[in-house]
């Protein structure tokens, strides 16, 4: 491993599953949380590297918020046990508004946890409805001021984009109510229709806005943000200055990660690694089952990749034998507005960021 490491954890619980989710996730129950919890602590044991500096944390699921604050604060005391943890490490929870309140929010900053990311979705009724979420826009806000009043200063909100009927106004005015917020980052993502989801199997993929539509919405959500000084650092990521996801960053900048919990990835020591999906497997087991899934991970293509979703983009001095090829694609990409270059680093525009996988294939094959 070097230095440094992430540790994600996954929370495989929720109350009810959203239509449009495929992550792994099955019903809550007190029971199960408990005896997660304690595999969790053993797993994290059983990695302890005393010398080894963790300086992000991150609790993603599922949603995590369904867990105790005791619980987190158990399994953040076994981190800091078996790691260095760092005294200025990034500890992110990922909870939807309706599970938290103030005596727990507070609860969970007492425990550690300094950075919140809120499943907020939408800013309007008929869109949380129309989602599955159980929370109303006032219950969101709620949730973003009782967070700040607990201490967190660093709050992040998920927006989801290209819904069914959706307009560019009520885009502006999702981001509007969050900016009057004391929120500091926002992830704005297209909504995607995943194999094997109720969307997938409702038809709702028939009612989605065409791609010439679902462009003009995410160009006005990158607008409408900027505009409010949420600046995009990352094609569905946006933060004010210094709130960048340090955890997240780890991923695209191909840093080292450990990941704990049922269909957990990670990759450390030259290895990519994945976790079975199954809850009662990773319980019943003293170690959880990791299976190698690339034994070269972050070669060109992928680092490349990676580095391209970034708005500070590849840097072309970093890939002297791939330099040369490169560059004599920018051009046309350029004249298109796809790319941004100055002389050594090549990014992509929002424009670019709307077919990415294109633009990036055409860079680096």
């Amino acid at each position: 491993m070097t230095e440094s490491l992430g540790l994600y954890i996954h929370v495989p619980f929720c109350g009810k599953k959203c239509p449009y989710c495929d992550f792994y996730s099955g019903s809550y129950s007190k029971a199960a949380a408990e005896g997660y919890v304690s595999a969790v602590i053993r797993n994290i044991r059983h990695f302890s590297l005393p010398e080894l500096c963790a300086d992000t944390v991150y609790f993603g699921g599922g949603t995590p918020s369904l867990l105790s604050a005791a619980q987190i604060s158990q399994i953040l005391s076994a981190i800091r046990e078996s790691f260095r943890l760092d005294g200025d490490a990034e500890i992110t929870l990922e909870a939807n508004p309706g599970t938290v309140n103030s005596e727990k929010l507070a609860a969970l900053r007492d425990a550690g946890v300094n950075r919140l990311s809120l499943g907020v979705q939408s800013m309007i009724p008929e869109e949380l409805a129309f989602l599955g979420r159980s929370h109303t826009p006032e219950r969101a806000a709620k949730a973003v001021l009782d967070a700040h009043d607990a201490g967190f200063e660093n709050i992040s909100c998920d927006l989801m984009t290209a819904l069914p009927h959706q307009t560019c106004a009520d885009i502006r005015h999702s981001v509007n109510a969050l900016a009057e917020l004391p929120v500091s980052h926002v992830s704005a993502y297209i909504l995607k229709i995943e194999e094997g989801t109720p969307f997938a199997l409702n038809g709702t993929a028939d009612i989605v806005p065409d791609d010439d539509a679902s462009a003009e919405i995410y160009l006005e959500t990158v607008r409408a943000l900027e505009e409010k000084d949420f600046m995009q650092y990352e094609i569905s990521n946006f933060a004010r200055p210094g709130a960048e996801s340090r955890h997240n960053c780890r991923y695209w900048k191909c840093q080292d990660y450990l990941g704990i919990g049922p269909a957990a990835h990670s990759c450390f020591g030259g290895k990519r690694y994945s976790v079975p999906r199954d809850t009662a497997a990773f319980i019943a087991a003293d170690t959880q089952e990791m299976t190698v899934t690339d034994t070269s991970p972050y070669g060109f293509e992928e680092r490349a990749m990676l580095r391209l979703r970034l708005v500070s983009g590849l840097d072309l001095r970093t890939e002297p034998e791939h330099r040369a090829r490169i560059e004599k694609k920018i051009p046309a990409l350029l004249n298109a507005g796809y790319v941004r270059f100055d002389g050594n680093t090549v990014s992509l525009t929002p424009e670019g960021f709307l077919v990415s996988n294109a633009v990036i294939s055409r860079l680096i094959f």
